[in-house]
């Protein structure tokens, strides 16, 4: 290791007070509340009191301020040492800590943002890593800033894949403003880690990813001082091997003790104990103050700089309107950023890369990375973020959607190749559960737009929408059916097709609404006459225009939609319907795994085509007509 300013002993034993206190709190805290990982906690307190006493460059009152370095506890269960470092700062009052996972307490068991110190939830392992990719990555080439994004890590979650995946982002990003620090403790849950305290073999496998490793005995301040405080020419691991439960004497590496506080008698026994351990230092340790050069940046008011150009019957696929739209949204303002999995050639996103290469992040195939690079890529405010790949591989990004969810992260989703539009692709590329997927997570948006002016409506107000917001885009070309200045919100729906006497309504979005329409043409030659509904967002779901129209066309209701049944935009509808009376539904769907075809082959054969649609009026009006 290259020489560094060593801290005089003074500051050495300030380190050791602030890590025993860090062990103190956490365990009065879990104890308190009856449930925790308190040897969770005390495996990092020399790693937490170095890194916000002697490395980290911020303001204590002022958490999130964008100069700031970023800090992600990837480990989250190691919260109440979390929040006891706050304690440390000045931020919280010590009594506020015993307040732990009460219900009306903002201090929760794991981190959320909450609490104005956490940028996004963690604790669900894996994730933290890729997040902390995301704000270095932003930092370095967007913000172009000397912040620097630290990520503590268990051994454990050195088990999940998406680690590995945030470790090959950053070295092939050259991210040199991040920091991973592993705290090996070697016990897991239930049993010990895969690799134990064999620390030499997670350093090979993080120098064979191209980072920058440095071993430490976890506990030694002096080595944690030394180890932080390295030039770095590329993102970094410091691989710490700690004690877990260390300063816990009937705890300290033994199995049984994770998710375990202390019974109260033997909390005061070793917080009495750790308490003889601090000495009198007359010598108080302050954060340092961070370079005041983040640029300011504004994301209100995100707005497209004219309307769609498109022509009614031009005929278009919504992706390509997607990625025409980034383009266009992007020429507006510099914060629009836009990430894929390598198949921006597929989701037309390449529009957006070809005409603004430097706001363009390739996450390759790695799908679950690529959603937590755009949390940590739009985290504080930083940059409105849209993240596009196949409708069927958000599935493999499930825990990062719903932990983007919990985090309260705004980000912009964009599955393409939805359905049967797939065609020859076949079931295992058909996004066909992508709405229930999202429907599930309580801060989504569901757009479903069908046309090419309706998709560019919807990454604008996806721009400004809080949460997570779902753009729902298809392969095949699709024709423009709106006016260029048609006027679009999020939940309202619009009402495409109607006439004074019409007999049933259909509610169809996607590729679906242009086989309803057609299905309206078709049957008003027999005398039929259907009122033709695109919800536009299917979360939330406009309600009353479908309820309006329905009661208009004398409680019939048929939904069509190129999804499963379950969970999708039938789903909805039914929920909408529940508890009234005089409404009669049929649902169309795709009712099982399909198969490989053509896009409308498939569309006959699942039963979601016009000629569906048509005998589902008739056979709704035979019925309601006999009664």
């Amino acid at each position: 290791m290259e020489d560094y300013h060593k801290p005089d002993q003074q500051t050495v034993q300030a380190l050791r007070n602030i890590a025993n206190r860090l062990r103190i709190n956490s365990i009065k805290a879990t104890t308190a509340a009856g449930s925790g990982h308190p040897t969770s906690c005390c495996s990092v307190a020399e790693i937490m009191s170095v890194l916000f006493f002697h490395t980290m460059k911020y303001h204590p009152q002022d958490p999130r301020n964008f100069n700031n370095d970023r800090f992600i506890l990837s480990k989250g269960h190691a919260a109440p040492a979390l929040y006891a470092m706050w304690v440390e700062t000045g931020f919280l009052k010590e009594t506020e800590l015993l307040s732990l996972c009460q219900v009306d307490s903002m201090l929760e068991s794991h981190p959320t943002p909450k609490q104005r110190f956490v940028d996004v939830t963690t604790g669900f392992l894996g994730q933290g890593l890729g997040v902390a990719c995301g704000m270095a990555y932003t930092g370095k080439y967007f913000d172009k800033s000397s912040y620097r994004v630290y990520c503590l890590l268990g051994d454990g979650e050195m088990s999940e894949g998406s680690v590995w995946e945030a470790m090959s982002f950053a070295s092939y990003y050259q991210l040199d403003n991040l920091v991973a620090i592993m705290d090996v403790n070697q016990l897991g849950q239930s049993d010990a880690a895969p690799l134990q305290h064999h620390v030499e073999k997670y350093q090979k496998r993080y120098e064979a990813f191209g980072w920058n490793t440095i071993i430490v005995d976890g506990h030694s301040v002096e080595e944690l001082c030394k180890a932080l405080s390295q030039p770095r020419y590329q993102p970094t691991a410091i691989i710490a091997k700690t004690i877990k439960g260390k300063g816990i004497p009937a705890a300290e590496d033994k199995l049984g003790w994770h998710a375990k506080p202390l019974p109260k008698d033997m909390a005061e026994m070793v917080t009495k104990d750790l308490q003889g351990r601090i000495t009198n230092s007359s010598k108080r340790l302050y954060p340092t103050s961070p370079t005041e050069d983040s640029p300011p940046v504004s994301l209100r008011n995100i707005r497209m700089p004219s309307a769609p150009s498109y022509k009614a019957g031009e005929k278009i696929a919504t992706r390509k309107a997607y990625g025409t739209a980034l383009a266009k949204l992007g020429r507006y303002n510099e914060r629009v950023v836009v990430v894929d999995g390598d198949t921006n050639n597929l989701t037309c996103s390449e529009i957006f890369k070809n005409e603004h290469p430097n706001r363009f992040v390739e996450c390759y195939v790695a799908q679950q990375n690529m959603v937590s690079v755009a949390m940590g890529t739009a985290a504080r405010d930083r940059n409105v973020v849209f993240a596009s790949t196949l409708a069927s591989l958000f599935t493999r990004a499930y825990d990062q959607l719903r932990m983007a969810a919990i985090s309260e992260s705004n980000i912009n989703l964009c599955g393409s190749h939805c359905g049967l539009s797939v065609g020859e692709e076949g079931p295992s590329l058909m996004g066909l559960e992508d709405i229930a997927m999202f429907r599930a997570l309580p801060t989504a948006t569901i757009f479903c737009p069908s046309d090419g002016v309706a998709t560019e409506k919807a990454v604008e107000l996806a721009a400004s929408t809080k949460g997570v917001c779902y753009i729902r885009t298809s392969r095949q070309d699709s024709a423009v059916i709106y006016n260029s200045n048609e006027d679009f919100h999020v939940g309202q729906a619009k009402v495409v097709y109607q006439t004074k006497d019409d007999q049933v309504t259909v509610v169809a979005a996607g590729v679906t609404l242009h086989e309803a329409l057609a299905a309206a043409e078709h049957l008003k030659k027999e005398r039929i006459t259907v009122r033709v509904i695109d919800p536009f967002t299917i979360k939330p779901l406009d309600v009353k225009t479908i309820m309006d129209h329905t009661r208009a066309t004398r409680g019939r209701i048929v939904t069509v939609e190129d999804h499963y049944y379950e969970g999708g935009l039938g789903e909805a509808v039914c929920s909408a319907l529940v508890n009234q009376s005089g409404f009669s539904l049929q649902r169309l769907a795709v009712s099982h795994v399909p198969r490989s075809g053509k896009p409308q082959e498939l569309l006959k054969v699942y039963g979601i085509d016009r000629d569906a649609i048509s005998q589902a009026v008739r056979k709704m009006l035979g019925s309601t007509n006999a009664k």
